[in-house]
C-alpha cells in the first residue's frame, strides 16, 4: 500500500535522525521513490527545521545542546563565503585525470562540491564526501575503510592508514585547526594520523586555511612545512608564518576575503 507524503516525511525524518546523514540516492531507494520526490520531501523538512539541506543530501538537525565545535553539519555553514572563494582557487588546480585525496571537514566538503563532474579519481574517508560523489558518473570515489567517527563523519584508524599506505595521489586536499610559524595543527591525534598518511601518499599536498586559523594552535601537529606543501587561504598571515613558509619552501596563496559571495 502506498504511503501518504506526512508518511514519508516522518519516515524519512525518522530515518535522517537516526543516520544524522543521507545522499538523495539512499533516500530514494529507502523509500522506493524518485529523485525529484525526495528533493521535495527534504525541501519541506527543512522548511520545518527538522533537516539541513547540502548539495546531494541532507542532514538531521538535532535538538539537543551538544557542543558544537567538532560537529560537521554544524560547522558547515561557518565562514561559508571563505570557504567557497578557497574552494575555487583550489579546484584550479584540479585537471582530468588527476587521483585526488580528500579529508573530511567543510573546507574539503566545500571543495568536492566544486569537483562534481569533473573526471577525476576522488579517495576520501568522508561519508558526506563520499554521498556527494554517490551520484557522480563521472567520477570514481575509493573510500577508506576504518571506524566511523561520527560527530565528523569520518573514518580513522589503523584500517583507514593501512589502506591509505597503499595508495598515490597527485593531490591531497586538507583540511587544518589552526597555522602557525611550526606548521600546520588539527585537533586530535586520529585527525593527525590520518592525515599525515595522505601527506605521504601525494606528490603535493594544499591546506585549506581560512584567516580565522591564522595564529592558531591546535593539539597535534599535522604537518611542518615544505616544497611539497602549500596552504591557500583568505587574509594575510603573521609576518612570522610567512618567513617560515618561504625559508621551508612553501607557497602561499591568498584569497581575497568575499563580502557578499556565498555558496550555491
Amino acid at each position: 500500500m502506498a504511503i501518504t507524503n506526512k508518511q514519508r516525511l516522518e519516515l524519512m525524518a525518522e530515518f535522517l535522525r537516526e543516520r544524522k546523514y543521507a545522499d538523495l540516492g539512499t533516500l530514494a531507494r529507502r523509500f522506493e521513490t524518485s529523485l525529484s520526490t525526495v528533493r521535495r520531501s527534504l525541501n519541506e523538512l527543512e522548511s520545518q527545521g527538522m533537516v539541513r539541506r547540502h548539495h546531494g543530501g541532507a542532514s538531521y538537525v538535532a535538538a539537543d545542546d551538544e557542543p558544537a565545535g567538532y560537529d560537521f553539519i554544524v560547522q558547515d555553514d561557518r565562514q561559508s563565503a571563505a570557504k567557497y572563494a578557497i574552494a575555487e582557487q583550489i579546484v584550479s588546480r584540479i585537471h582530468p585525470g588527476m587521483t585526488v585525496m580528500l579529508d573530511g571537514g567543510t573546507s574539503t566538503y566545500a571543495v568536492a562540491r566544486q569537483l562534481v563532474g569533473k573526471r577525476i579519481i576522488v579517495i576520501t574517508n568522508s561519508l558526506p564526501i563520499a554521498a556527494l560523489f554517490n551520484e557522480v558518473s563521472s567520477s570514481e570515489t575509493i573510500v577508506t575503510g576504518g571506524t566511523v567517527y561520527n560527530r565528523l563523519g569520518v573514518l580513522y584508524g589503523p584500517a583507514c592508514e593501512s589502506t591509505l599506505a597503499e595508495m598515490h595521489a597527485d593531490l591531497a586536499i586538507l583540511g587544518t585547526g589552526g597555522l602557525t610559524e611550526e606548521g600546520i595543527w588539527n585537533t586530535n591525534a586520529m585527525l593527525v594520523a590520518y592525515q599525515k598518511r595522505m601527506i605521504r601518499a601525494a606528490d603535493q599536498t594544499v591546506f585549506a586555511v581560512d584567516h580565522t586559523k591564522f595564529g592558531k594552535r591546535a593539539l597535534y601537529l599535522a604537518s611542518g612545512f615544505g616544497p611539497a606543501v602549500s596552504i591557500v587561504g583568505t587574509g594575510e598571515p603573521d609576518a612570522r608564518i610567512l618567513r617560515a613558509m618561504r625559508a621551508a619552501g612553501s607557497n602561499y596563496e591568498r584569497v581575497p576575503i568575499p563580502s557578499a559571495k556565498e555558496e550555491p
